[in-house]
């Protein structure tokens, strides 16, 4: 393989943000039976009838071509409020509990500015002073696509969703940003907030009032918040000095590629480890060599057919598969079209 190409698929695996899958099982929950659950979260790489793994992480890219696979089904205009509203602290485990723990609301928001690349790395937040309170902003890049700003919407709800569940009085923001076009009408939308919700703004946040942001939570606990902290501190630290495993196995899996295949016991011993160990700290992040491997060969492929130097030969060849029509029948099992189609439809 040239240098040019290793080069170009470790940056293609390097700039695939992940979502965890509790959000991509949780829209097709909401969306009730007018969707078959398991053939919507089949080609994200989710097995419906395996237990809820909020650590299993699955590419963003794929998670907002499912939303939209939806909208294509379903009306999605109040979808995502009604999964914000379903989540709760406990679903985000330690970072829940901080919040929780923490002695105000502007204390549970502080911890997520900081502590949320422990979640995700598709969003980040930042508060921000404003003339009638606190925002709330979610900062999240990329083509401002459907699925994206269907997310959007969700993680603005779920914000407010957990506001509530920690406050001691019923809770209302003062306003709700996004930037994105809004539903022919609102009413849904400012029912469920209790506040006015602008379309088409400059930033994406939840305003918050600085009373309601001051006010104590009613499962603050100054101890536990500390505990807390300092847990997630350590395992910020360690998040941020430690190489990513997954993202270290998948540039090894893309250079196996085309090289007979990737085995697990070679890949394991180019990152220095066991083949169990291996196995061990992958199962810590929800995934298994296969569906690593197969991650890894949908992402590359998507990626390939975004740069047109390569044909379709080409990228069957480097995704490992032998012939063209393979490669065709395993892209149109994950995406539904074939490989010239979504090209065609990218480019």
């Amino acid at each position: 393989m040239s240098l040019y190409v290793r080069c170009r698929f470790t940056e293609i695996l390097l700039n695939m943000p992940y979502v965890t899958s509790l959000f991509a099982r949780k829209m097709v929950a909401a969306a009730g039976t007018a969707i078959d659950p398991k053939a919507t979260l089949a080609p994200v790489g989710i097995d419906h009838d395996a237990p809820w793994d909020p650590k299993h992480m699955i590419p963003a890219v794929a998670y907002y071509d499912m939303l939209e696979a939806m909208a294509e089904v379903v009306d999605v205009t109040e979808l995502p409020v009604h999964v914000g509203a379903s989540m709760r602290c406990d679903d985000y485990g330690a970072l829940g509990l901080a919040w929780k723990a923490a002695p105000t609301l502007y204390g549970s928001c502080s911890r997520i500015e900081r502590y949320a690349r422990l979640w995700t790395d598709v969003v980040t937040y930042e508060l921000r002073e404003h003339p009638r309170g606190t925002l709330f902003v979610l900062h999240r890049a990329g083509e401002r696509r459907l699925g994206l700003r269907l997310s959007n919407e969700a993680t603005l709800a779920s914000a407010v969703s957990l506001s509530r569940e920690v406050c001691p009085v019923p809770f209302a923001p003062v306003e709700v940003f996004a930037q994105h076009n809004g539903p022919k009408s609102k009413a849904f939308h400012e029912e469920w907030f209790g506040c006015p919700v602008t379309f088409d703004a400059d930033f994406d946040a939840v305003l918050i009032s600085r009373q309601a942001m001051e006010r104590p939570n009613k499962l603050g606990d100054e101890g536990i918040s500390r505990y807390l902290t300092l847990h997630l501190d350590a395992e910020l630290a360690d998040f941020q000095s430690a190489p990513p495993l997954v993202a270290e196995a998948k540039d090894a899996i893309a250079q196996a590629l085309n090289e007979g295949g990737p085995r697990m016991a070679d890949v394991a011993k180019g990152l220095g480890l066991s083949a169990r160990s291996f196995h061990r700290r992958l199962s810590e992040h929800g995934l298994s060599f296969q569906t690593l491997t197969e991650e890894t060969r949908r992402e590359l492929a998507e990626g390939l057919l975004r740069d047109a130097q390569y044909s379709l030969i080409d990228i069957a060849f480097l995704t490992g598969f032998s012939e063209q029509s393979s490669f065709t029948r395993a892209f149109k099992r994950w995406l539904g079209v074939t490989p010239a189609s979504y090209r065609k439809s990218n480019s």
